[in-house]
């Protein structure tokens, strides 16, 4: 039995050392494709290479006699309105380097290839931030979320596409955060119908300080005071409470905010005007106005 077992091993490395032919099917598979394009009829994109190789060779092509060709299609392809086409003779160095040394290519049918194709409508849209982010105590965000991409290429229907102005993410949700931030997130296109978007993520990012809690006094300004009317108002400043990262707290200067109480919003028989706050420093966050009324009379 074993002479016969080892006999039996010796006929089958005879055999497959053998040089035999065969033909193999070559899908042509288009890489780099914009993405307004899709291709028709992807079943139909085959090649068939007529190869000699050794036996071992063709032992991946016993049960699947198929391979992957990959093909570039900025520059290996001719672009026609409704098709790519690909000079399968000329690019016959590209078929044999994909297969490899193992395969002798002997032809290849058909000679040319027409890969049909059709084309969507596309545009590059704004990218909008949906979030709810929970800062731990004594934490926030330092400036604003920071997206690598701004805007993406939507692409479907014309009539579909027309009607996007902007793209949302996925609400991007996160508690007790006391370190900075670096997220994926999807793009969110679940309210259109056969859109596609890219990329269909994006990466987020933002850096998480330690804050503080800072309070100063700022003067009032009225504005929109008609010339034939003078008042009297009580009191002249205001004191606002902010938030600020450690780092900017003793860069805070009253001089950098500016309170409005504008004349012109008064209702009739009002005896009092609404401070608002116009003008802060960039790096201070969470403004609350502690006088919500300034009274005053007119003289």
């Amino acid at each position: 039995m074993l002479f016969i077992i080892i006999a039996f091993v010796f006929l089958i490395f005879s055999k497959f050392s053998n040089d035999y032919k065969q033909t193999i099917n070559l899908k042509v598979n288009l890489v780099n494709i914009d993405d307004e394009i899709l291709i028709k009829n992807d079943s139909a994109n085959y090649l068939q290479a007529y190869v000699e190789a050794k036996g071992f060779s063709l032992i991946p092509f016993v049960f699947n006699n198929s391979k992957e060709l990959q093909v570039n299609a900025q520059n290996e392809v001719t672009i026609t309105p409704n098709s790519f086409v690909f000079d399968v003779l000329k690019h016959q160095y590209l078929i044999e380097d994909q297969l490899g040394n193992a395969y002798d290519l002997i032809s290849i049918l058909p000679d040319t290839l027409l890969i049909a194709y059709s084309k969507r409508a596309s545009k590059s849209v704004p990218v909008t931030l949906k979030s709810a982010v929970n800062y731990a105590v004594g934490y926030d965000l330092k400036e604003e979320f920071s997206l690598n991409v701004d805007s993406v290429k939507v692409v479907g229907s014309e009539e579909e596409v027309n009607k996007i102005n902007s793209i949302s993410t996925e609400e991007l949700v996160l508690n007790d955060i006391n370190s900075d931030i670096k997220n994926t997130v999807k793009l969110d296109v679940s309210a259109y119908d056969n859109i596609d978007v890219f990329p269909k993520t994006i990466e987020v990012s933002g850096d998480v300080v330690r804050f503080t809690e800072g309070t100063i006094e700022v003067p009032i300004i009225i504005v929109n005071q008609p010339e034939n009317v003078e008042i009297n108002y009580f009191p002249k400043t205001v004191a606002l409470s902010y938030y600020v990262d450690l780092e900017n707290y003793n860069a805070v200067k009253a001089i950098d905010f500016r309170v409005e109480c504008n004349y012109a919003e008064l209702e009739e028989n009002q005896t009092f005007l609404v401070p608002k706050v116009v003008k802060k420093p960039e790096f201070v966050k969470h403004i609350y106005i502690r006088q919500k009324q300034i009274d005053f009379i007119e003289l």
